[in-house]
């Protein structure tokens, strides 16, 4: 649909949640890449006038929150709290934006869990056995089984906890744990019984519904569907087994109605805990929680997972709701783990980020919500973060491509025109084109493909580029009898960029508030995009949106966490990345003789390492102006366009190869994190490259492609 039509439509209503972070830890950037891809989603459907509440909250219960707070000397409650203020610091860091965050530890979600209870029991779905468990005879508790390590009992890996094997993906009870030990005191466990109570979701009625429902088209992905059915097995297969819901006593929880020491496993209130949080939202706003949540709502319930926890959200939990009637998930969106430069990333072990670390460091939260954005989809394969791919898309992306359009085009709208864009350039056949793309670049964006969007809007923002170096804005500013021309080329650049500011603001919301605020629009929605800048409102002066990343701050953000990060040394040296495509040549040197050396190759020098490869920073320059340096035969001044702000200025002792007339407009490689060399003649900030000669009898500045932009990363 194209963005018109879907503005006309009646608006969707929409409950979106994320999983529920547990309040006995740090959020890492593993759990962002959720929060992002939800929050992106939830300001995508804003941006088409729907309606939709995100929420979220703490999941507070269970045995880790109780003995962290003991072991603190404070009371659960107190801990809970604390970490909810954490976790919001850290959210609100990274620009996710909820209509409302919780608690599961809160008076409606304790109402809400009591009457699924008891609904379920009067479907005579609750029954109650005794079960056989691992106690810890020292800490006199039962033990969960995070808490029980030992061999797995398939593979006799070491170190395994008592739930499934991290070595070759078993999953068992914890009592087939060889050499069990308890991780809260050492103390090897014994075996107790005690009475617990089960949802029985091996009853015909249960089997046969989620059959039914875990088929339904669209409410999950395929390989999530086809996952469900190797759970499921054959009809009959018995293969589902009963769930228990209970914990023993000392257990911070919900005690179960009418069963004294037995409290709801945290499982069973922690997603209820999204009902909760809508419940708040309800009362505060004047909403009626029921028009969401009733089994005949018309409203859509939209989770957002890590397939980690898929067995809960598409088996448990919808049974646990179509039985208590209460509507069932309309889309249940699983999505992969996330690795470091290839290594695995586990909170059990301490290999994570933290996003307080990640900030701390002055690294900007929008450069990873757009790389996240650029390597997501809609299916359930894991995402990579590799640092060099990372600093190479923001860096090239971001600032050369998307900013660039704004930085070099707003200064000579503002100086010569008094910021006002022409009104007849707003239809020139570029901006028509680019318009276009909205239905596309929504569909993607609707569909959770985000790096097909992204792909789209670079896409777009490459043809604008080249429409910048065709016009070439900085030469025109040269020219008085070019002033209309200069006029239309600046108005098409910003308007340009204001359409591209819209297609980015889900994945880049306060850039984009600043590109608002610098066009003098006011927040941009989705219907917008054909409503184009006018000369009635004035352009604010041009001030930078972004900073490129730094490679020291990357760095700093390693040395911070090494010791989590340490595993992953190894497999980022063998990592290898496509960033630019940016293919290097060399430009003919007139009059140069060819030696021997240059002609059958130098010997190659020691091997470096991929790290050492990334500390350079070669970018593409535009060779915007070159002089001779007067006093000097080897110099030439180049002024060279790096996709900045402003060009820079080098020099280069290639006087002897070229006249300076030969590498206007044309595309060098340049050292572009090479320290500034104050020289004789002036400052120098880079270095042009070039092919030599051992005797310089023969040299070459190397040049690249012609689609190639100014600012381009090489790697």
């Amino acid at each position: 649909m194209t963005a018109a039509a879907s503005h006309n439509k009646t608006p969707r209503r929409i409950l979106v949640t994320s999983a529920l972070p547990y309040a006995n830890g740090a959020i890492h950037l593993g759990h962002l890449v959720e929060y992002i891809q939800t929050d992106i989603w939830v300001r995508f459907q804003k941006m088409q006038s729907n309606e939709v509440y995100y929420v979220c909250a703490d999941d507070t219960h269970g045995t880790p929150v109780m003995l962290r707070a003991q072991s603190e000397g404070i009371s659960p409650e107190a801990l809970i709290e604390r970490v909810s203020q954490e976790h919001q610091r850290d959210f609100a860091s990274f620009l996710v934006n909820f209509d409302n965050y919780y608690s599961t530890n809160a008076p409606e979600n304790k109402a809400y869990c009591e009457q699924i209870y008891k609904e379920l029991r009067n479907q005579g779905l609750i029954q109650t056995k005794s079960v056989e468990q691992f106690y810890d005879p020292v800490k006199e508790m039962f033990l969960p089984d995070r808490f029980i390590k030992g061999e797995c009992p398939k593979c006799n890996a070491k170190d395994q906890y008592g739930d499934s094997c991290e070595v070759c993906g078993a999953t068992y009870n914890p009592t087939e744990l060889k050499n069990a030990y308890s991780t809260v005191s050492g103390a090897a466990p014994v075996r107790k019984s005690s009475d617990h109570y089960f949802f029985k979701l091996s009853d015909p009625r249960c089997e046969n519904f989620l059959r039914q429902w875990t088929q339904s088209e669209g409410r999950l992905q395929v390989e999530a569907s086809r996952k469900m059915q190797e759970w499921l097995g054959e009809e009959g297969s018995g293969k589902l087994a009963d769930w228990d819901i209970s914990r023993d006593a000392p257990y911070f929880g919900f005690e179960i109605p009418d069963a004294p020491g037995k409290y709801f496993y945290v499982w069973l209130d922690a997603p209820v805990g999204y009902f909760a949080s809508f419940k708040q939202l309800c009362d505060r706003i004047g909403l009626n929680a029921d028009d969401f949540l009733r089994k005949d709502s018309t409203a859509e319930m939209i989770h957002f997972i890590g397939k980690d926890i898929l067995y809960f959200h598409a088996l448990f939990w919808p049974a646990m709701l179509e039985f208590s009637n209460f509507r069932t998930p309309t889309k249940v969106n699983a999505h992969g783990f996330l690795t470091v430069d290839g290594a695995k990333m586990s909170k059990s072990r301490g290999t994570f980020i933290t996003a307080e670390s990640y900030i701390k460091q002055g690294m900007n939260p929008e450069w990873l919500r757009y790389y996240f954005a650029a390597k997501l989809n809609a299916s359930t394969e894991d995402l990579d973060l590799s640092f060099t791919d990372f600093s190479a898309r923001v860096n090239s992306d971001l600032v050369g491509k998307f900013i660039n359009i704004a930085s070099r085009s707003a200064g000579f709208l503002v100086k010569q025109f008094e910021g006002r864009v022409l009104d007849s350039a707003m239809q020139h056949p570029v901006l028509l084109e680019l318009r276009k793309q909205a239905e596309v670049i929504a569909g993607h964006y609707n569909d959770r493909e985000y790096g097909k969007a992204i792909r789209e809007i670079m896409a777009c923002a490459d043809h604008i580029n080249i429409y910048v170096d065709q016009e070439k804005p900085w030469e025109l500013a040269k020219k008085p009898e070019a002033a209309q021309q200069l006029h239309i080329a600046c108005s098409v650049c910003l308007e340009a960029f204001r359409v591209l500011s819209l297609y980015l603001k889900p994945v880049l919301p306060q850039l984009v508030a600043n590109a608002e605020n610098l066009l003098g629009v006011a927040s941009l929605n989705w219907a917008d995009v054909n409503t184009p800048l006018s000369s009635a409102q004035a352009l604010q002066p041009f001030k930078h949106l972004m900073q490129r990343v730094d490679q020291k701050q990357i760095d700093a953000l390693i040395e911070a966490n090494k010791q989590s990060l340490a595993p992953a040394a190894s497999s980022a040296q063998s990592a290898t990345t496509a960033t630019a495509t940016a293919t290097a040549t060399a430009l003919p040197s007139k009059g140069a003789k060819t030696s021997a050396s240059a002609a059958q190759g130098d010997a190659v020098s020691p091997y470096i390492t991929i790290d050492d490869f990334a500390k350079i920073d070669l970018r593409i320059g535009l060779v915007q102006e070159c002089k001779a340096v007067e006093g000097s035969t080897k110099l030439l001044q180049l002024t060279v366009d790096l996709g900045e702000a402003k060009p820079r200025n080098i020099f280069s002792g290639i006087a002897a190869h070229y006249k300076p007339e030969e590498l206007v407009g044309q595309k060098v490689v340049v050292v572009a994190n090479l320290a500034p060399r104050k020289m004789k003649f002036g400052i120098s900030e880079g270095m042009v490259l070039c092919a030599a000669a051992d005797d310089d009898s023969a040299l070459a500045a190397l040049s690249a492609h012609s689609k190639a932009l100014a600012g381009m990363k090489i790697s």
